[in-house]
C-alpha cells in the first residue's frame, strides 16, 4: 500500500494547520493584498496524465433562497501536468506567466467572471474544497470555459 507521501496529493502552504483561509485570498483583504489566488503545490501526478484540472469551492455558502450549496471559486483547465503547482496571485495571468502556464484556461466561477474570486464571508467557518483531477486527455472547450462537469469513476 502507498503512503500518503506518494499519492497524488495537493497542498497549499499558504493554508495554515488548521485549515484556514487567509483574509488575503478572500473578498476582505486591504488593498492590493486582497481576492489574491492562493498558491498551490501538488505531487505524484499519475502516469499517463495529459492535463489537469482544478476545481475550488466554498461548500458551506448559504444560498438565501434555499439551502446550503457548494459556490464555486474557482475552476482551472488545460493544467500541463508537468506543472508542480500554480503561484500566489497566478489567477488571471496566465499569458503574462507565459511559458507552460499559457495552455491554463479559466473558466466562470458563480460569481459568472472567470477565474479566482475571493469569497466575501457572511459568517467564519467556511470549508474551502480544493480539488484537482488528474485526466487523460485536454479539454477541448473552446475560447471560454463556461462551467465543468466532472464525473468522478471509481
Amino acid at each position: 500500500m502507498a503512503s500518503d507521501q506518494d499519492q497524488f496529493r495537493l497542498v497549499s502552504p499558504a493554508i495554515n494547520q488548521e485549515g484556514k483561509l487567509p483574509r488575503k485570498y478572500t473578498d476582505e483583504g486591504q488593498g492590493a493584498k486582497r481576492k489574491l489566488s492562493p498558491p498551490l503545490e501538488w505531487y505524484n501526478v499519475p502516469e499517463g496524465t495529459r492535463s489537469l484540472a482544478l476545481v475550488v469551492e466554498d461548500v458551506d455558502a448559504p444560498d438565501p433562497s434555499g439551502p446550503i450549496v457548494p459556490w464555486t471559486c474557482w475552476v482551472a483547465i488545460n493544467i500541463p501536468p508537468t506543472l508542480k503547482g500554480l503561484p500566489e496571485g497566478f489567477s488571471g495571468k496566465e499569458e503574462e506567466v507565459g511559458g507552460d502556464y499559457a495552455s491554463i484556461k479559466e473558466g466562470n466561477n458563480d460569481h459568472k467572471v472567470p477565474g479566482w474570486r475571493g469569497p466575501k464571508l457572511p459568517s467564519h467557518g467556511h470549508r474551502f474544497l480544493f480539488r484537482l483531477f488528474a485526466l487523460d486527455d485536454e479539454l477541448n472547450v473552446g475560447n471560454k470555459v463556461c462551467g465543468l462537469l466532472i464525473v468522478e469513476m471509481d
